[in-house]
């Protein structure tokens, strides 16, 4: 049995070893539960624009069982500290904080996720302390706490937020970093591709591991980059690929 905060994704980063990950955006535990045996090592649950709930997460959660070496992470919505707490209740590994753009937001996401003293998160922590009774000792050390770095208000305050003691990745979102820097989804942009530089290197100044939102077109480039907390999709995308690529096969079996 793998306890919950016995954390191989955090030891694979302190190793600065790369992390595969995928984004689970569909509520049936069927998938959770299939993708969970893949090989993944970690699965990360949107709340922020996907229509999942805390209570939909944890019997998503559930059906991963406890044979698997995947870590459950979550998304949250917000740098909230109700909504923080909740997720973490549940059992997850750690979190990925969106919008984080100062060095005060860094400083709140962290102490939101760490009990006293070193943070303000409240005791009650459920599911996630079922089948570890160490939790409380440990989890301060031992869940991972992502801040996505999806701005250009964020990229002049990358030093700031870095620093902060208790940020484990910087998580890149490709998307929403082009479209604040004026050059959206234009990824050979210089502006962008500086932007990509200036996030590597200050990681490598503060030790936090790199993360980056990929796709299977750019998985190698995020590896050779540098990049350690890689996701390369979700399950809506590779649904949609697998049926595309089958009906594709079919077709051409016609002619």
């Amino acid at each position: 049995m793998v306890l919950f905060l016995k954390n191989p994704v955090k030891a694979k980063l302190r190793r600065r070893e790369v992390s595969f990950g995928a984004w689970i955006s569909v509520g049936h535990p069927d998938i959770s539960e299939s993708l969970a045996g893949v090989g993944f090592d970690w699965l990360l649950f949107d709340t922020e624009h996907c229509p999942l709930n805390i209570e939909i997460i944890q019997g998503l959660l559930q059906s991963m069982g406890y044979g698997t070496r995947t870590v459950p992470l979550i998304r949250v919505a917000w740098n909230d500290m109700v909504l923080i707490k909740r997720a973490l209740d549940i059992g997850a590994y750690g979190l990925v904080i969106p919008w984080v753009n100062t060095r005060e937001e860094a400083l709140n996401a962290v102490r939101a996720c760490k009990y006293p003293p070193e943070g303000v998160r409240g005791f009650g922590p459920r599911r996630a302390a079922m089948y570890d009774p160490e939790y409380v000792k440990t989890a301060n050390e031992e869940l991972l706490i992502v801040a996505q770095i999806e701005t250009e208000t964020a990229l002049n305050n990358l030093d700031e937020i870095l620093s902060v003691k208790g940020i484990d990745v910087a998580l890149i979102g490709p998307w929403d970093l082009s479209m604040s820097l004026g050059v959206f989804t234009q990824w050979d942009s210089p502006k962008f591709k500086a932007a990509i530089e200036k996030v590597i290197e200050a990681c490598g100044r503060w030790k936090v591991a790199p993360g980056y939102v990929c796709g299977d077109e750019n998985v190698r480039w995020a590896v050779e980059k540098g990049f350690k907390f890689i996701s390369i999709g979700g399950d809506e995308g590779f649904m949609i690929k697998g049926a595309m690529d089958s009906l594709r096969r079919a077709k051409e079996a016609l002619s």
